[in-house]
């Protein structure tokens, strides 16, 4: 389905950041998790939460990785109070998530905002699977992040109900993108036909599919938690000049290159997401546009969103369903 000119527009042309470092509190006591922290809009996310003096969980898919992204980061804020942490993660392999988030719980008991940051663009004309067997998009950008917010949720559940814990602060941030609303399914969002792709399909459009499913997450983890002061929010970091595009045609980047953006505004959208006081639990499961605005989604995807006992299509909750499968004997 052709997106909306107003989403087109939105994407491309958003207005400037309202919410940057200048606007964040003193984070002390705080504690985040930032997966893909050691480059990208991860490590410029992380930088800013540790210059307020925030705790951070800085994952990699190496130790060496992670160890280089602090050095880095500590020397942009030497004055800093806070923490940086290294945590391998490899988010391809579900097989090595929980040990990765036992390793996060067997020190910390509280989590005030899990950002789901890494991703996954492929190359155009290879279909990559996970060792599990699964599509690398879904893999990385889905199940990946599913398995560890699984993981995770009791610590976030118990620091949204801590006494000391502010209303509105316990949050989720899933990254989604203009591309799913290029991509994705129309009425469905996701082809739950052909989650495997064994229809092939090509990158941009597996790559899409992959963050309307973490949408999907999103609104789903909010549906479910919300009750428990939970806030789950997909966010459209904007059109970046990142080098998750690195395996796109020279053409590609070409063509994209003049409406890109620098790296530290897709941050300011996240950062947005998970520490803006805008932010409140009636705003559970929303978009958030680039660079930190609420947004709308597709009116088609209303339907996905609404349980078959509601009146809808049930998707969201079948998809939601059938990460649960795949992730259920890692967990």
């Amino acid at each position: 389905m052709t997106p909306s000119l107003g989403s087109v527009w939105a994407a491309t042309f958003p207005p400037k950041p309202t919410f940057t470092e200048k606007d964040v509190p003193d984070l002390s006591g705080k504690i985040y998790l930032v997966t893909g922290a050691n480059s990208g809009l991860g490590k410029e996310l992380s930088r800013m939460l540790y210059s307020k003096n925030g705790k951070v969980y800085v994952t990699a898919r190496s130790a060496a990785k992670a160890d280089e992204a602090i050095r880095d980061i500590k020397a942009t804020a030497p004055d800093s109070k806070g923490a940086l942490v290294p945590l391998v993660l490899d988010l391809t392999d579900l097989s090595t998530i929980k040990a990765s988030a036992e390793k996060f719980m067997a020190v910390e008991s509280r989590l005030h905002c899990l950002f789901n940051n890494a991703g996954y663009m492929g190359p155009e004309k290879i279909v990559e699977r996970t060792p599990q067997g699964h599509e690398m998009h879904f893999g990385v950008n889905c199940l990946g992040p599913f398995l560890l917010t699984k993981l995770l949720t009791p610590t976030l559940v118990a620091t949204a109900q801590d006494k000391v814990t502010p209303p509105n602060s316990v949050r989720v941030i899933f990254l989604t993108s203009f591309a799913a609303d290029l991509f994705a399914e129309k009425d469905t969002i996701v082809d739950m036909a052909n989650l495997d792709f064994h229809a092939d399909k090509d990158a941009k459009y597996r790559y899409g599919a992959s963050k309307a499913g973490d949408w999907i997450y999103s609104y789903e983890l909010s549906r479910r938690y919300k009750t428990h002061g939970i806030i789950g929010l997909g966010v459209n970091p904007g059109n970046l000049k990142s080098s998750l595009f690195r395996h796109q045609s020279s053409i590609f980047r070409l063509l994209t290159g003049p409406v890109n953006y620098p790296v530290i505004n897709g941050a300011y959208s996240e950062l947005w997401a998970g520490l803006s006081p805008e932010v409140t639990l009636e705003k559970a499961g929303g978009l958030i546009n680039p660079f930190g605005r609420f947004g709308h989604v597709r009116r088609d995807w209303e339907k996905a969103l609404k349980p078959e006992a509601e009146g809808g299509n049930g998707t969201a909750e079948k998809f939601w369903e059938w990460s649960e499968a795949k992730v259920t004997q890692y967990a």
